[in-house]
């Protein structure tokens, strides 16, 4: 790491851990094999997320689990990398299949466009991981100090536009995968060649980068990936009807912690615009440069939005263009519209359909009288073409041919699915995070709170006629922002158990942070708070004012600061 300090600050536990783990392999292997335990040791534990894994438990169980003098009921999270959110139907089955075999016998969608498995026990993450194998699918690189899943507009087959955005976003994330065979070698049987060339990690180093770095491509009018919350975005510029290339964006990032002034989130700036081959050059710069500057001392510092913010824009800008020998021209305009997923059947510039189905929570499971795990198997045992996930958590089912939708109309009526669209457009836009029970960062509900939030702010919006506006509300259990709450109109983020902080403001379209509107409230609370804004918005908005643009214009302190994108030359709603 490159620092400007005489008197340097130690690095943090996870450099160590990184530096001795042989390129990400530590004792991994042993202690997976080591039955005596469902948990594998600390600095195990930071290197395989690396793996796409994180060791969790159920908080559920603690209390009572520590009263009978046992162990935590330990299990592992495994994340599949997934860039641009595309599955087969075979793979949609090994999945659905694997999840029942070796997991809580759910799939969840998530807010980064993958799937994800809770509740696998340690002995069955190989199992699981070769079984993934088979279909062609991994976790490399899902989580850790690396470029994770890569974000992109589902169903390019809609345009030929997006179709070269989907194959550049599939193309960077094979270009930044880490190249150790760590993960070959522990979880599926590769022997080390004996002999061979010396492993390097030409791209990250034995040390990989700071934290995490997140890549979104964006095609307006739609901001479905939330482009200015990702490390690095790409805004594809059509001209013409042709992709004529991307404005750069750098910074973004919405984690922080309650009562830090040093942590908060942040949007990414705009750089500049490039040609649309010069996107993985431009990529390898960027996350070279956070590589070499970015804070490796505090992990609370470390991700490329505190960069920017230390050393300015204009900088970051020059290295990266002095890096990769290429110099952004002036950003060229843009606007963004919606960020809500099309749901119901679209068709597409080939010919063929897709229906988007809204998934709450994007939690694919079974429930009495709504059977969507079972509906979702039986439509791909017969569908011809893909399943797509979107970044709101909701699924496609693509490439459907017009002899098809009969068919997968007839099985999304009989489990009582075709009216998972009809719902208020609050709950079409809603996001919320696992939280509570397994993730161990939780300090309130989320996915187990949304639909009692949904369900009283729903009264509240059908009594003043508002059922049909788009409303963007997110929860998260933590202030780390895994739902992106920072953008929404309304956004809860947990601080204690049933306690919350409350956000409003932010524009619709993800182009404005939100603010600070009650620190620590319950979920009755914020409706009695928000009961008398809603009515106001009902009555009082400007003609196609959205509720964040309300809020802020009229309910949140005028002296507080509005976080908006900074975009020379590009147009966007404030």
């Amino acid at each position: 790491m490159t620092t400007d300090s005489q008197d340097p600050k130690p690095l943090s536990a996870n450099e160590g851990i990184k530096a001795a783990s042989r390129l990400l392999r530590g004792t991994i292997a042993e202690d997976i094999a080591d039955s005596s335990t469902g948990a594998i040791s600390e600095d195990n534990n930071q290197l395989t997320k690396f793996h796409g894994l994180y060791l969790q438990d159920d908080r559920d169980q603690r209390t009572a689990l520590k009263r009978a003098g046992r162990e935590k009921a330990f299990a592992f999270m495994l994340r599949v990398r997934l860039p641009g959110g595309r599955a087969t139907p075979q793979q949609w089955l090994v999945l659905d299949a694997l999840s029942e075999q070796f997991a809580t016998p759910s799939l969840r969608l998530t807010t980064r466009q993958t799937f994800q498995f809770h509740g696998v026990l340690k002995g069955n993450v190989k199992k699981l991981v070769q079984g993934m194998h088979r279909a062609l699918l991994d976790s490399i690189a899902a989580c850790g100090d690396v470029n994770r899943n890569v974000m992109a507009p589902p169903n390019p087959e809609r345009s030929p536009v997006l179709q070269q955005v989907h194959d550049h976003a599939r193309a960077w994330s094979e270009f930044a995968l880490p190249k150790t065979r760590a993960y070959h070698e522990i979880w599926l049987d590769e022997t080390l060649v004996a002999g061979g060339e010396p492993e390097s990690e030409p791209l990250y180093g034995a040390t990989y980068l700071p934290r995490k770095f997140k890549t979104g491509f964006a095609v307006p009018p739609s901001n479905d990936v939330d482009v200015f919350s990702q490390d690095v975005g790409f805004i594809a510029i059509v001209e013409a009807g042709r992709l004529s290339g991307y404005n750069v964006t750098a910074g973004g990032g919405l984690g922080m912690n309650h009562g830090n002034s040093e942590t908060f989130p942040r949007l990414a700036d705009v750089l500049g615009f490039i040609p649309p081959d010069k996107v993985n050059a431009i990529g390898e710069a960027m996350l070279a440069t956070q590589r070499d500057f970015g804070d490796r001392t505090n992990r609370r510092h470390a991700r490329l939005k505190y960069t920017i913010e230390d050393r300015g824009v204009d900088w970051f800008q020059a290295e990266v263009e002095r890096r990769s020998g290429i110099a952004f021209a002036a950003p060229r305009p843009f606007h963004f519209t919606t960020i809500e997923d099309p749901h119901g059947w679209t068709e597409c510039a080939d010919g063929t359909w897709f229906y988007g189905l809204h998934i709450l929570s994007g939690r694919i499971k079974d429930l009495p009288g709504w059977p969507m795990k079972t509906a979702l198997r039986e439509i791909a045992e017969i569908h011809r073409g893909d399943f797509r996930l979107t970044p709101s958590q909701n699924l496609s089912i693509a490439g459907v041919s017009a002899d098809q939708k009969a068919a997968i109309d007839v099985i999304l009526e009989r489990h009582g699915l075709a009216g998972e669209n009809k719902r208020s457009r609050l709950r079409l836009n809603a996001l919320s995070c696992v939280a509570l029970p397994t993730c161990g960062l939780a300090l309130a509900e989320s996915e187990r709170a949304l639909p009692e939030i949904l369900a009283k702010f729903e009264t509240v919006l059908d009594e003043a006629g508002l059922r049909d506006d788009a409303i963007s509300l997110r929860v998260t259990g933590c202030p780390n922002g895994c739902a992106r709450p920072y953008l929404a109109e309304i956004g809860f983020v947990g601080r204690a158990p049933g306690k919350y902080a409350l956000y409003l403001g932010a524009s619709y379209h993800g182009t404005r942070l939100n603010r600070l509107f009650a620190p620590s409230v319950t979920i009755d609370d914020a409706v009695r708070l928000l009961t008398p804004v809603i009515r106001r918005f009902a009555v009082e908005r400007n003609e196609g004012e959205g509720f964040g643009d309300f809020c802020s214009r009229l309910i949140l302190p005028t002296d507080a600061t509005t976080h908006s994108v900074g975009t020379p030359g590009a147009t966007v709603p404030a």
